[in-house]
């Protein structure tokens, strides 16, 4: 072997098991104990805030959100969504509420070279399933699909982002100024 060969060999080498090691780092389950689970007006706010999300982007998306044992709690599909992320939408927020994260770490530890990601049972690795987290514990997850794996994972994590967070208020009116004595 000439010591180029040797040379392009162990560089391939390295970047392979970085990449290996990336993706089973990726796989990692949140530490997170589940809580109660989500309930139908948190679940409706957080698919609202993910169709504002894909509104604002111009993209069509099916929106799921699941409680903590993976059962639908609530739906939503923007018209002219293709059928099939129907399915997917709730697939993606089972693999993401069951595994404990999000469905992209998944898809990191496929493209890291992690195929064994295939055999899992219930594992979609594409972006768009993410954990519903609320004081510490996870309360379920959502899951959205319709446009890129990296559409459906900003819809989903500006949705995720929204729990926990108080509302933003209006700042108070200034105080009235006394009217002038006569």
């Amino acid at each position: 072997m000439t010591k180029t060969r040797a040379w392009m060999t162990l560089v391939l080498s390295v970047c392979l098991c970085a990449a290996v090691s990336r993706g089973a780092r990726a796989q990692a389950q949140m530490p997170l104990p589940y809580g109660p689970s989500i309930g139908l007006e948190t679940a409706r706010k957080v698919a609202a805030t993910a169709i504002a999300e894909a509104k604002k982007g111009g993209w069509t998306m099916a929106v799921a959100v699941v409680d903590v044992a993976g059962e639908l709690v609530y739906f939503e599909r923007l018209d002219n969504t293709q059928f099939a992320s129907i399915g997917v939408s709730q697939d993606k927020a089972r693999t993401a509420v069951r595994f404990k994260r999000p469905s992209k770490a998944f898809e990191d530890a496929l493209v890291g070279g992690r195929q064994a990601i295939l055999g899992l049972p219930g594992v979609v690795p594409i972006d768009g399933g993410i954990p519903l987290i609320v004081d510490g514990k996870i309360i379920g997850a959502i899951g959205v699909s319709g446009g890129t794996s990296q559409q459906d994972g900003t819809c989903a994590q500006a949705a995720a982002d929204t729990l926990g967070k108080p509302p933003v208020m209006a700042a108070p009116p200034p105080p009235a100024k006394p009217a002038p004595k006569k």
